[in-house]
């Protein structure tokens, strides 16, 4: 006898019914696992304080807490895990302080109750530092190794918000988002990076430098062609959006622009669904100059001009380049310097010392055009103060 096929339109609501359980499901073993664990840590913490405060007692405790706990439950509670679970506890000590965790008053033992609203969209009212359904344990295990509260407040909030894997936040940690995109703030900026996440408002939100490429796997050499580095990215289109930041929609490569007869070939192109403009993004190996600046001017001019609609925001221009001068890329810009940017790309995760040292460099350069623009200054002053003294002489004097 053959089986009819269902219907599709049946078969897709069980299928979504089905996965959706999953999902929650999945959620709440995750949810479960990190209370549990918060709460393994403060058991830990209160023993420590109540106990003898003798030099080795907390290892002695812990060592003794894993024999015994591996001997129940298997794998899970070595020395190193306990550790985590004790610093996740003084690490996040509001972590369950709202609903999360009640006691059992009849034992006094410590009872996990489950979030009775789904925060996994960051949720009304959820700050940093308390539970998020969204977030694993393998999420918080990453987020204890970031030390500065800024930047972990920033990393708990964007990992949350963008539904980031565990995999996905480590190498925004270990590739330093925070720093790249604090450098370019003043201190309340930066204050706002760790209060709100990143606001995306202005063209400059979105812009990094530099932008790191690591997952590429290509070498730092001079060798490298443009065409090479655009193929690796449109093979690793993924994790570039996810370096690009939130809002980035791909629309393709190497789009031809034709004026009058000459064609032009930007490298990307992408749509940012957020702000609500066409960005160009274009590839140059080896240093930037003011030719490089001028033709995204052109690709700039013409999406305004001849592609976006009256619903658009201004097209923003990316030139990501292995070298810049700032200089140049001042001077060129000009008035364009809101919409087109000039950014570096390195093909290694950098170090926390290599970046603060191009943070100083960065400030030196800028404190350096500070002075020139006064010095001038100062030297015309004389001349401009003998020519205003000749005008008032002049007016005094009778024909």
């Amino acid at each position: 006898m053959t089986t009819r096929p269902p219907p599709k339109d049946l078969l897709a609501r069980i299928r979504q019914i089905w996965e959706s359980a999953r999902t929650q499901a999945a959620r709440s073993v995750n949810t479960a696992h990190v209370c549990a664990n918060w709460l393994i840590g403060q058991q830990i913490v209160e023993a420590e304080q109540g106990g003898a405060r003798r030099a080795g007692y907390g290892q002695a405790l812990l060592a003794s807490l894993s024999e015994r706990l591996s001997q129940d439950y298997g794998e899970g509670f070595s020395v190193s895990a306990l550790k985590y679970m004790r610093l996740f506890y003084l690490g996040y000590p509001e972590l369950l302080a709202k609903r999360h965790a009640l006691r059992d008053l009849s034992n006094g033992a410590p009872a996990i109750r489950h979030a009775v609203r789904d925060e996994s969209d960051g949720g009304t009212g959820w700050r940093p530092g308390e539970l998020h359904t969204g977030l694993s344990w393998t999420h918080y295990r990453a987020l204890l190794k970031v030390e500065r509260r800024e930047a972990r407040d920033f990393y708990e909030m964007e990992a949350s918000r963008s539904a980031w894997s565990a995999r996905q936040l480590e190498r925004q940690i270990d590739s330093l988002l925070f720093e790249r995109l604090a450098k370019s703030r003043d201190k309340q900026g930066v204050l706002a990076l760790a209060r709100e996440g990143q606001v995306l408002a202005r063209p400059q939100d979105v812009i990094k430098d530099p932008y790191v490429l690591e997952f590429l796997d290509l070498p730092e050499s001079h060798r490298l062609v443009e065409t090479r580095i655009e193929e690796a990215l449109i093979n690793q289109l993924q994790a570039f959006l996810l370096e690009l930041g939130s809002g980035f929609a791909f629309v393709g490569r190497q789009q031809r622009l034709t004026l009058e007869g000459d064609h032009f070939y930007p490298d990307l192109l992408f749509y940012h669904v957020k702000l609500k403009c066409y960005v160009v993004i274009d590839l140059k190996v080896g240093k930037l100059n003011h030719g490089d600046l001028g033709q995204m001017l052109l690709y700039v001019n013409y999406y305004d001009r001849e592609v976006a609609t009256a619903s658009d925001n201004p097209t923003i221009g990316l030139v990501l380049c292995s070298e810049k001068n700032d200089a140049v890329v001042r001077y060129v810009l000009a008035e364009k310097h809101a919409q087109v940017f000039a950014s570096r790309y390195q093909l290694a995760l950098p170090s926390e010392a290599d970046l603060r040292a191009e943070i100083q460099r960065e400030l030196e350069q800028l404190a350096q055009i500070d002075q020139a623009s006064v010095i001038p200054a100062r030297r015309r002053a004389p001349a401009a103060i003998k020519k205003t003294a000749r005008a008032a002489k002049a007016q005094r004097t009778p024909e």
